[in-house]
């Protein structure tokens, strides 16, 4: 029986360069075909729901944006246990908290992927609400996806170069999100800021207020937590 292999993109594609697994996977299945046992996937910020598909997985190539602490745009390959290691260092976003859980999840019931590969990226910039990858984040789109196929060839997993690429209908997460629609069509950061506008921020109307709802005894649910009638 072939091994199942499940080829993952992770991330946020609101937010800069949180985008680059979901951009990755999305660039690999519009170019690229597999045999019926791999799945390529566009994990989003599923994070705990991604569990499902990991446990099925005897194969996992995870994409992502991580935080190495190096040069902007930089790419670094992670394999086996020293996966959820890295994911755990210096998380960017809820979605990797999530799926490192996803893996001790897996792990602990005894399915986890007998292999796995982290193909992860240093971003540039995460706080472009609504920006798009940065050009050096972008360029290791390629790279990473032969770093991928590279190294599934050793499981003879092999991808077939589709003789057309995907049209819009046919992308991976639907045309209305990849790339070049999202690019085309949000505003500029002149008609809606990305980054917080100074005219709410800087305003003296503009004000917080912390006001914590007053507790009403009869309100309070007590639970006999140690079966001593205490609670």
């Amino acid at each position: 029986m072939a091994n199942q292999v499940l080829i993952l993109g992770i991330g946020n594609i609101l937010w800069a360069d949180e985008g680059f697994g979901v951009r990755t996977v999305e660039q690999l299945n519009q170019h690229y075909a597999f045999e019926d046992n791999v799945t390529v996937m566009d994990g989003g910020t599923q994070g705990i729901y991604l569990a499902q598909y990991v446990e099925q997985a005897d194969i996992l190539v995870v994409f992502d944006a991580i935080d190495y602490s190096l040069k902007p745009g930089e790419m670094k390959l992670i394999e086996g246990d020293n996966v959820p290691k890295f994911m755990g260092v210096k998380k960017m976003s809820l979605h990797q908290t999530g799926f490192q859980e996803v893996l001790m999840i897996a792990d602990m019931l005894e399915r986890y992927p007998d292999y796995l590969l982290l193909v992860g990226v240093q971003p540039v910039d995460l706080e472009d609400f609504g920006g798009s990858l940065h050009e050096i984040t972008r360029q290791q789109i390629e790279p990473a996806i032969a770093a991928a196929l590279k190294w599934l060839e050793q499981f003879d997993v092999h991808a077939t170069k589709r003789k057309t690429p995907l049209d819009a209908e046919h992308l991976l997460a639907g045309n209305e999100v990849n790339i070049a629609e999202y690019e085309n069509n949000r505003p500029s950061a002149e008609e809606a800021s990305r980054i917080g506008d100074d005219r709410v921020l800087n305003s003296t109307e503009f004000t917080i207020e912390y006001k914590p709802h007053p507790l009403d005894p009869e309100d309070v649910i007590g639970c006999d937590v140690d079966h001593r009638g205490q609670y």
